[in-house]
C-alpha cells in the first residue's frame, strides 16, 4: 500500500474514490482520508454522533485509516485536530456518489447535450443532506483531475475528482464549498507533467482581471419580470430591427474613470436608448476574457459574464431592464476562435482537446490565437450549449456571432502551404458549417422566437437563408458591402461624387440575395480608419450636413440597422475602449443636431411600416431616379401594404430648386423629415407644407411632384 500512497501523494492515482472513503473489506469497514499534517482524526457516525474511532496515521503523515471490525456503511464525518489543537469537523469528499446519472454521461458522449450547463462547471447544491458544491469538467486525456482553491489551500492532493471514462468528464462533490468561493483545476497529462492551474471552462462567474479564478455561483434563479416581453417578442423579418451597438466598458465611465456596472447601465444606457429610439442593444462581447484590448473578442470564460461590471444576477437585472422597456438584447458571441492564455482552454489536459493538433487548422496567425475543433463533437456540444444557455439563463433576444468568414475558409488570412485542403481538396471548411448550420437549428427549434446575425464578409451564398433550402440559417447577414461602398462614397469631395455615383446604387442588384442588416459598427471607428464624422469631408457645416444626410440614406434604405456608439452625435475622436464616449459634446449644437437627426429617424423608421415592412422583399422597394449622377442625387419610394414614402438625397451642397421626382399616385405629398432643418443645425431649406402632384409623367410615373432639395441633405415625402 505504501507504493499506492506514494503515487497518490504525487498526483498520480487515476482512481481516488477506489481507494480512499468508505469501503468494504470482507466483512469489515475501511475508510481512509487524506489530510496533511493532521494531529489527530476521529471518525464520527452521522446517524448517533457515536465515534467510529481514532483513525491510524499510515503514510507520511498525510494518510490516515480506520477499520472498523464487522462494521457497516454509514454516513460520517471528520473531527479533525490540527497542529495548532484547533478542532474542526469535515465532511470527506470521498464518500459522496457520483452525480452523474447514465443519461448525462450518454449525451455528453454523444455531444448532443445542449443543457450540459446543468451539469458541468460548478453547482452548489445539496447532497445527502451536506450543502457544498459539486464540480465537473472534461478532460479525457488526463492522468489525474484535482478540484483546487482557498478551501483545500489549493492543494492538488486533497480532491482528486472521480473519471468517468465513457464521456471523459472528471466529476466530484465537495462539501462546506459555496457561492463566492474561488477554484481552478490542477490537471496532470498522461506524460506526467502538470498543467498551469486551469480556469472551468463552464465557469459561470470568475474573478475580476486581472485575476484568472472560477468563482463557484452556479445557475441561479432569478425573478424575472419581463413575462410581457418574451411572450410578444418575435423573429419576425418583416418587424422593425434598429440595434444600438454598445462596449459596455467605454459608452460611459464615472468621474474618477471607474466601469458603469451592469445595474447602472440599466438606469443609465437603457433609457437613453429607448429615448434614441432604438428597438435593440447589442453588446460587444461580454464573456469573461483576460485582455481588455480585445475588447472581448478573446474571451476565455464563455459562461461568466465579466466580472468587470458585476454578477451574473446583476447581468440578468441589465437584461430584464430592456425588455420591460420594450428593448432587446443581442449579444456578439465569439465561436471561432478562443486565446493562448495558459489558464484557458488551450492544451487543456495536456493535449489538444478544444483545438486542432495541427497548427495549419487550429491557429490563427494573425490574431495569435486558437482555432475550436468544430469536428470534435464535445466541441460542438460545448458552443451550443453555450449559445443555448445565453437565452435560456439570461433571455438574450439574439447573438451576432463574430468572424463567420474566418470559420467559413480554411485558406483564411494564411497562404499557400499554411492550411490544409478539406477532404475534396477545396478551401471550405466543412466541419464549421455544419456547425454553424447546427447552431441556428438548435437555436430555432429551442427559442423560435430568437435571431441570429452573422458577420460574414464575403460572397459565401445563402447565408441567412433556412439549412432546408441549403443555407447556413442565420437570420440576417451584415452587408459588408454597403458599408464599404457608401462609406467610401461618402469621404469624397462632393465635386467628385459624380464620379463613383454607383457605389450608392450597386448593393441593388444583390440586396435580395440575403436578408442584411446594414452595419455602421465599432470596426469602422477604429485603427486610424477614423470616427464617421471624421470621415465626412468639408468645413464642419459642411462635415455635419454629410454626416445627417448619410444617416437618412441608411435609415431609409431597404435592410435592418446597426450604428455604433457615439456614431449618433458625431463624436470626433475615433472609439477608445480605455474611456468615455465625448458626452460633453452635445452641448454644442452641430452635436445635438446630430443626436436629433438620429433619434427622429429612429422614430420615424419604428413608426412607419413603409420604411421596415418589406425589407427583404423587392415590392417594398422601387427606384425613382438612380442614375443622376450629374447632380449626385438619389432618389427612390419605400412601400408597405398600405402606403408610401418618397425619399431624396441630395449630396452636393448644392440647393436643388425645382426638382421634379416621379411618384406612383396622384394626390398631397407632405414633408415629414428634413435632415436640413434648423433644429438639426442645418440651413432649413426644404418644403413647407403639402405638395401636390402634377399631371406630368416622369421616370416611369404617370405623376410628378416639384420639390426642392437641400444642401447635403435628405428629404421624406408621405404620401397624404
Amino acid at each position: 500500500m505504501s507504493d499506492l500512497f506514494h503515487h497518490f501523494i504525487n498526483g498520480d492515482l487515476h482512481d481516488s474514490f477506489a481507494y480512499f472513503g468508505m469501503h468494504k473489506h470482507g466483512s469489515d469497514i475501511v475508510i481512509r482520508t487524506f489530510f496533511p499534517y493532521a494531529k489527530s482524526i476521529e471518525v464520527i457516525n452521522k446517524n448517533n454522533n457515536n465515534s467510529l474511532g481514532f483513525m491510524n496515521e499510515i503514510y507520511n503523515s498525510s494518510v490516515f485509516e480506520l477499520v472498523v471490525k464487522k462494521g457497516k456503511k454509514t454516513p460520517y464525518f471528520l473531527r479533525i485536530t490540527n497542529s495548532h489543537n484547533h478542532v474542526m469537523d469535515l465532511e470527506d469528499a470521498y464518500r459522496f456518489h457520483s452525480i452523474f446519472g447514465e443519461i448525462d454521461r450518454h449525451l455528453l458522449a454523444e455531444g448532443t447535450h445542449f443543457k450540459s450547463y446543468n451539469k458541468m462547471g460548478a453547482h452548489p447544491c445539496e447532497l445527502e443532506g451536506v450543502r457544498g458544491t459539486s464540480f465537473a469538467v472534461w478532460a479525457p486525456n488526463a492522468c489525474r483531475v484535482s478540484v483546487v482553491g482557498d478551501f483545500n489551500g489549493w492543494d492538488g492532493r486533497r480532491h482528486i475528482m472521480r473519471y468517468h471514462p465513457s464521456c471523459g468528464v472528471w466529476e466530484m462533490f465537495v462539501p462546506h464549498v459555496s457561492v463566492g468561493d474561488v477554484y481552478k483545476f490542477e490537471i496532470k497529462s498522461k506524460d506526467g507533467k502538470v498543467m498551469p492551474l486551469k480556469a472551468d471552462p463552464y465557469a459561470f462567474c470568475a474573478e475580476k482581471p486581472s485575476k484568472t479564478g472560477s468563482v463557484v455561483h452556479g445557475v441561479q434563479d432569478y425573478k424575472w419580470q419581463d413575462k410581457n416581453w418574451m411572450k410578444s417578442r418575435d423573429a419576425d423579418r418583416n418587424s422593425p430591427l434598429n440595434i444600438y451597438e454598445v462596449h459596455a466598458g467605454s459608452w460611459k465611465r464615472k468621474n474618477g474613470g471607474e466601469f458603469l456596472s451592469y445595474k447602472e447601465l440599466a438606469d443609465d444606457l437603457i433609457p437613453y436608448v429607448k429615448w434614441m429610439g432604438y428597438t435593440h442593444i447589442e453588446l460587444l462581447p461580454i464573456s469573461e476574457y483576460p485582455f481588455e484590448g480585445s475588447w472581448g473578442y478573446q474571451t476565455i470564460g464563455l459562461y461568466a459574464p465579466t466580472a468587470r461590471f458585476g454578477n451574473p444576477e446583476d447581468f440578468k437585472y441589465f437584461v430584464d431592464k430592456a425588455h420591460q422597456e420594450g428593448i432587446g438584447v443581442i449579444l456578439d458571441w465569439v465561436a471561432g476562435h478562443f486565446p493562448k492564455d495558459e489558464h484557458g482552454l488551450g492544451c487543456f489536459d495536456g493535449t489538444k482537446i478544444y483545438e486542432h493538433e495541427d497548427a495549419r487548422k487550429g491557429e490563427h496567425k494573425g490574431w495569435g490565437t486558437l482555432i475550436y475543433n468544430y469536428s470534435r463533437k464535445e466541441v460542438k456540444n460545448y458552443l451550443l450549449s453555450n449559445a443555448l444557455y445565453w437565452m435560456d439563463v439570461f433571455h438574450i433576444d439574439g447573438l451576432r456571432v463574430d468572424a463567420v468568414a474566418s470559420m467559413l475558409y480554411l485558406d483564411y488570412c494564411r497562404e499557400p502551404g499554411e492550411w490544409v485542403k478539406n477532404e475534396y481538396g477545396g478551401r471550405e471548411n466543412i466541419e464549421a458549417v455544419l456547425f454553424l448550420k447546427e447552431l441556428n437549428e438548435v437555436i430555432y427549434r429551442k427559442f423560435p422566437t430568437a435571431i441570429t446575425i452573422a458577420e460574414e464578409s464575403t460572397d459565401w451564398g445563402m447565408v441567412s437563408q433556412p439549412t432546408y433550402d441549403g443555407g447556413l440559417g442565420f437570420t440576417y447577414k451584415w452587408n459588408m458591402g454597403w458599408m464599404h461602398d457608401t462609406l467610401r462614397y461618402i469621404k469624397q469631395d462632393p465635386i467628385y461624387r459624380k464620379h463613383n455615383h454607383k457605389d450608392l446604387t450597386f448593393g441593388m442588384l444583390y440586396f435580395y440575395n440575403e436578408n442584411f442588416v446594414l452595419p455602421i459598427s465599432h470596426d469602422e471607428v477604429v485603427h486610424g480608419k477614423s470616427s464617421l464624422i471624421g470621415r465626412m469631408p468639408g468645413d464642419e457645416w459642411q462635415r455635419f450636413a454629410n454626416l445627417r444626410v448619410y444617416l437618412t440614406m441608411m435609415m431609409t434604405y431597404p435592410g435592418k440597422k446597426t450604428l455604433f456608439m457615439g456614431c449618433e452625435f458625431g463624436q470626433y475622436d475615433e472609439w477608445k475602449y480605455k474611456g468615455s464616449l465625448d458626452w460633453h459634446l452635445n452641448q454644442y449644437a452641430v452635436h445635438k443636431g446630430a443626436q436629433l437627426v438620429t433619434r427622429d429617424l429612429n422614430h420615424l423608421y419604428k413608426d412607419e411600416k413603409s420604411l421596415y415592412e418589406f425589407d427583404n422583399d423587392p415590392e417594398g422597394f422601387q427606384w425613382i431616379e438612380c442614375n443622376d449622377a450629374e447632380n449626385s442625387v438619389l432618389s427612390y419610394i419605400r412601400k408597405s401594404d398600405e402606403e408610401h414614402m418618397v425619399v431624396a438625397l441630395n449630396f452636393t451642397p448644392v440647393i436643388r430648386e425645382e426638382y421634379r421626382l416621379g411618384v406612383p399616385e396622384y394626390g398631397y405629398y407632405k414633408e415629414v423629415f428634413n435632415s436640413d432643418s434648423e433644429y438639426y443645425s442645418g440651413s432649413n431649406v426644404g418644403n413647407l407644407g403639402l405638395i401636390h402632384s402634377d399631371k406630368i409623367p416622369m421616370h416611369g410615373f404617370d405623376y410628378s411632384i416639384k420639390v426642392c432639395l437641400p444642401p447635403l441633405a435628405g428629404i421624406i415625402l408621405k404620401k397624404k
